[in-house]
């Protein structure tokens, strides 16, 4: 007799920027989901409609589902209580760039005791090769019946529900049995889906967010090597792009950062000994990108004797996620660098941050840290401004030669 369980889904660490919108998504196509979470502070905002987060149209869906198919609680025993167990805790890396997997192992242990019958725990964040093997490895001696499945997220920030609905899904799994019941799940949200192996799929998403990196590094490369010559490498980008199909996809140069790119780079540099010579070569150009802008600056100005500003703190454009955003490490630089520095930002609010109108008046440089589009319309009273994504429509300090 099949097992009943009170949940069709269960998402651990669901109140967060992948669980939560997929969790909608689910409870959006008639699936009773539970999002189980250690952020209560997340679910007083959930539990009333309303996003912790900016994510387009989630809003809506959110406060259309909530009590009715989708429910949040802090109590891990939910897991053993639903026929699908989706965990979104990833794989960070440690202070010498190495994936650190205590998180999902000290997770296996407390999730082992709540399983029971024919589950299916799907993993969904980014994992270090061979985790999900090693995942199912553990859970088994709990339960050996338990499955195990990873089906990598590959969303935008900010437009996670829309692509939920518009992207191929990945599925990966040991057992044909299980991998049919996870694509039965995820084709409520899309017909178009991808079969792979778990070690494939683990490749699947380091091999793109890495490329990804990797094409920013060559973009901030170049405006590097143009700067140091003297050249606007905004006037080449547009000559190399005009009309020109072969480089149609060459991003413009910028703070390539965020929660996964670095990340996932790292990972994979990990998995292969320290020879992807091409992922450690884009983090030194991109993680470099403050400094250079910073030098390039000095030699314009007497920095040290100037009041700095950083307008958008945030990893991306019109986005309210600051996690591992170069806008702060152009903070520490110019800390060391500046007389003083002054932060804002259309979308976060921290102690100190300025209005963008004060940040404008007390500084006498500033830089772009995110290029917010509201930013475009802001009157810079004709103070220099640091523009490395050549996103204001005028002429900025470091496009030419010093």
């Amino acid at each position: 007799m099949p097992e009943s369980f009170e949940y069709d889904v269960c998402v651990i660490g669901g109140a967060g920027h992948v669980g939560l919108p997929l969790s909608i998504a689910f409870a959006d196509k008639g699936k009773k989901v539970v999002i189980q979470d250690i952020n209560p502070s997340a679910f007083s905002l959930i539990e009333s409609g309303k996003m912790p987060f900016m994510d387009k149209g989630a809003e809506a869906v959110l406060a259309r589902v909530i009590h009715k198919t989708l429910f949040a609680t802090t109590d891990p025993s939910v897991a053993g209580k639903s026929r699908y167990v989706i965990v979104v805790i990833g794989t960070p890396v440690d202070g010498h760039l190495n994936p650190e997997l205590r998180t999902l192992n000290r997770l296996c242990e407390e999730l082992g005791p709540y399983l029971r019958g024919e589950q299916v725990v799907i993993l969904r964040s980014t994992l270090y090769p061979g985790t999900t093997e090693r995942f199912r490895n553990i859970l088994k001696k709990f339960n050996p019946k338990v499955e195990v499945c990873f089906c990598p997220e590959r969303i935008a920030q900010g437009k996670a529900l829309e692509e939920l609905h518009s992207l191929p899904q990945i599925v990966s799994g040991f057992v044909p049995e299980a991998v049919d019941k996870v694509l039965d799940l995820f084709r409520l949200l899309t017909e178009d889906t991808v079969t792979l192996m778990p070690l494939e799929a683990e490749l699947t998403k380091l091999f793109t967010n890495s490329y990804r990196y990797i094409q920013f590094a060559i973009a901030n490369q170049f405006y590097m090597i143009a700067g140091d010559y003297g050249v606007d490498f905004h006037r080449v980008y547009e000559a190399m792009t005009h009309n020109y199909p072969r480089l149609a996809d060459f991003p413009r140069p910028g703070f390539a950062s965020g929660p996964c790119l670095f990340k996932d780079t790292m990972q994979l540099s990990a998995f292969t000994n320290n020879k992807f010579f091409l992922g450690h070569g884009a983090m030194l150009i991109n993680e470099g990108l403050p400094n250079f802008l910073v030098e390039q600056t000095k030699k314009r100005m007497r920095l040290r004797d100037l009041q700095a500003g950083i307008l958008g703190m945030t990893f991306k454009a019109d986005s309210d996620d600051k996690r591992d955003s170069l806008s702060y490490k152009l903070r520490k630089v110019l800390e060391m660098e500046a007389g003083s520095v002054h932060c804002s930002d259309a979308y976060i609010h921290e102690a100190g941050f300025l209005t963008e109108a004060d940040l404008i008046a007390e500084s006498d440089v500033i830089f772009i840290g995110a290029p917010h589009a509201r930013y475009k319309g802001l009157d810079f009273r004709g103070k220099p401004v640091v523009d490395v994504w050549d996103f204001l429509p005028f002429p900025t300090l470091l496009t030419g030669a010093p």
